[in-house]
C-alpha cells in the first residue's frame, strides 16, 4: 500500500514507516551473516576467512546497487509527494534501464578482474581459491542484486516499507536453509554458500520487480508515461553518482584496510570477518533508518512542507538511540558468545581479535548513529556534496590511521581508527544539517 509521508504527526509517521525497514535490514543482514555462519560452522575457519575476505570485494558491487536504489528512491519520492505521477512512472523505468546498463558493465569487470583484486589485497594463498570461487558465482548474480535494490527503493519512495520486508524475510530464511542443505548434504563447501545466495536472491528479485509493475499499474495517470527521460536520468544521476562514489570510497577503503588485516594471518582475518558482520548489522540498521528519513524528507520537500523535516530528524534520533543501548551492551559484554556462532573450532587469535574489535567500536555506536540520521536528511534534500564531504573525511581518517596505527599497535591499531573517523565526520554532518533550509522553516 502506498503511503503519504507528508501527512500526520511526523514521529508516528516515521515509526510506522521505519519499523518494517528495520525488520528488513535485520533479515538483509541475516542474509549476509548466514554465509559466514555456515562457512565457519560447517566448513572450516579458512572458509570463514575466505567468505569474509570476498565480502569486502562484493561491497564494491553493492555500492553501485545502493547508488541506483537511492537515486531512484529520492527522485520518485519527490515526484510522489508532488503528485506528478506520469514523471514518477518514467523515473521508475529510467532507473531500471540505468541499473541494467550499470550491472552489465560491472559483470564484465567482475568476471575478468576479481582475482587480480584479491591478489592486490594480499589474500593469503590458503584462502585464495575459495575467495575466487565465491566471487565468480556472486558476480553472475549481480542482476538480482541490482533489480532487487531498485525495487525496494521504489516501494520505499511510495511509502510502502512492508512489502520489501515480506520479500526479504522469506528470502533470508530460505537462504539459511539452502546454505545448510548445499554445504552439509551436498558437501559443496564455499561454492554451496555462494550458490544458495544466488538462487534465493534471484527469486526475491524476480518477485520484487513483478510486484513493482503491479503496483504502478494501480496508479492512474492521464496518458502513457514515457519509458525513458534524459532529464529525469540527470536528476537520478545527481543523487546516484555521489551515493555510489560515497559507498565505493568506503568499499575501496575497506579493501585497503582488509589488505592491512591480511598481513596479520588467517586467525586475525577470521576474527575480523565474524566481528565486522556483527558491526555491519548495527551500522546498516542505522543506515536503513536513515534511508527511511531520506524518503520522508524527499516527500515533504516535494510537497513544500519543510517545517516537518526537523521533527522527523528528532524522531529518527529517538529510534536509533533506542537501538544503540541494547546493542552496545550486548556487543561489549557478550561479544564472545556471539562470535562463537561463526566458529566451529575457534582459535584463540580469531576470538580475541573479534572481541577486541567489538569492544573498541560498540561504545561509539551512539556517535555514528547521529551522523547516519543527519545524512538521511541531507540525501533526501539532494545536498549530496555536503553528504559526500562528511563521509569522505570519515573514510580518509579510518584508512590513514589504520595503516599508521597498525605499525605501532598491531591489529588493535586498525580497530582504533574507526571511532576517530566516526566522531569527526559526525560533527561535520551535524553542522551541514543545521544549515539546511528546514532550520529557518522550523523557526
Amino acid at each position: 500500500m502506498n503511503r503519504d509521508l507528508t501527512e500526520g504527526k511526523p514521529e508516528q509517521v516515521l515509526w510506522e514507516f521505519c519499523l518494517p525497514l528495520f525488520g528488513s535490514i535485520l533479515f538483509q543482514q541475516l542474509y549476509n551473516i548466514a554465509d559466514s555462519l555456515v562457512a565457519g560452522k560447517f566448513v572450516s575457519e579458512n572458509a570463514l576467512a575466505a567468505v569474509g575476505n570476498s565480502y569486502e570485494v562484493t561491497l564494491i558491487f553493492i555500492a553501485f546497487a545502493f547508488g541506483c536504489n537511492i537515486g531512484c528512491s529520492v527522485i520518485v519520492s519527490q515526484m510522489f509527494g508532488a503528485r506528478r505521477y506520469i514523471e514518477m512512472k518514467t523515473a521508475v523505468s529510467t532507473s531500471l534501464i540505468l541499473s541494467a546498463v550499470t550491472c552489465a558493465v560491472l559483470m564484465i569487470i567482475g568476471i575478468f578482474g576479481c582475482e587480480a583484486l584479491l591478489r592486490l589485497i594480499r589474500t593469503p594463498e590458503e584462502i585464495l581459491s575459495d575467495s575466487r570461487l565465491y566471487l565468480d558465482i556472486y558476480v553472475w548474480g549481480l542482476p538480482f542484486l541490482f533489480f532487487y535494490n531498485v525495487s525496494t527503493g521504489i516501494f520505499s519512495a511510495l511509502g510502502d516499507s512492508r512489502t520489501p520486508f515480506l520479500f526479504l524475510a522469506v528470502s533470508s530464511v530460505s537462504n539459511i536453509l539452502v546454505d545448510i542443505l548445499f554445504v552439509t548434504a551436498f558437501q559443496m563447501g564455499v561454492a554451496g554458500v555462494a550458490w544458495a545466495t544466488f538462487l534465493c536472491q534471484g527469486t526475491s528479485a524476480a518477485l520484487a520487480v513483478l510486484a513493482v509493475f503491479c503496483r504502478l499499474k494501480k496508479v492512474e495517470t492521464e496518458g502513457k508515461a514515457p519509458l525513458f527521460s534524459g532529464q529525469i536520468l540527470k536528476r537520478i544521476l545527481a543523487i546516484a553518482i555521489p551515493s555510489t562514489l560515497q559507498q565505493s570510497f568506503i568499499s575501496v577503503g575497506n579493501i585497503v584496510i582488509q589488505g592491512v588485516i591480511n598481513g596479520f594471518g588467517a586467525g586475525v582475518i577470521a576474527g575480523y570477518a565474524a566481528a565486522v558482520k556483527l558491526n555491519n548489522l548495527v551500522v546498516t540498521s542505522f543506515t536503513t533508518l536513515g534511508n527511511g528519513i531520506s524518503n520522508y524528507t524527499a516527500q515533504n520537500l516535494g510537497a513544500g512542507k519543510q517545517e516537518r523535516i526537523t521533527d522527523g530528524f528528532g524522531a529518527g534520533m529517538k529510534m536509533v538511540w533506542m537501538l544503540c543501548v541494547p546493542l552496545t551492551l550486548l556487543y561489549f559484554f557478550a561479544g564472545r558468545f556471539l562470535l562463537y556462532f561463526f566458529m566451529d573450532s575457534p582459535t584463540g587469535t580469531a576470538v580475541d581479535t573479534g572481541i577486541l574489535f567489538l569492544r573498541i567500536l560498540s561504545p561509539f555506536y551512539f556517535v555514528i548513529s547521529v551522523k547516519l540520521v543527519a545524512d538521511g536528511v541531507l540525501r533526501g534534500a539532494g545536498m549530496m556534496e555536503k553528504f559526500m564531504a562528511a563521509t569522505s573525511v570519515d573514510l580518509f581518517l579510518r584508512v590513514v590511521l589504520a595503516i599508521i596505527l597498525s605499525r605501532i599497535m598491531g591489529s588493535a591499531g586498525i580497530w582504533c581508527a574507526w571511532p576517530v573517523g566516526w566522531s569527526i565526520a559526525t560533527i561535520l554532518s551535524l553542522c551541514f544539517y543545521r544549515r539546511g533550509p528546514w532550520a529557518k522553516a522550523a523557526k
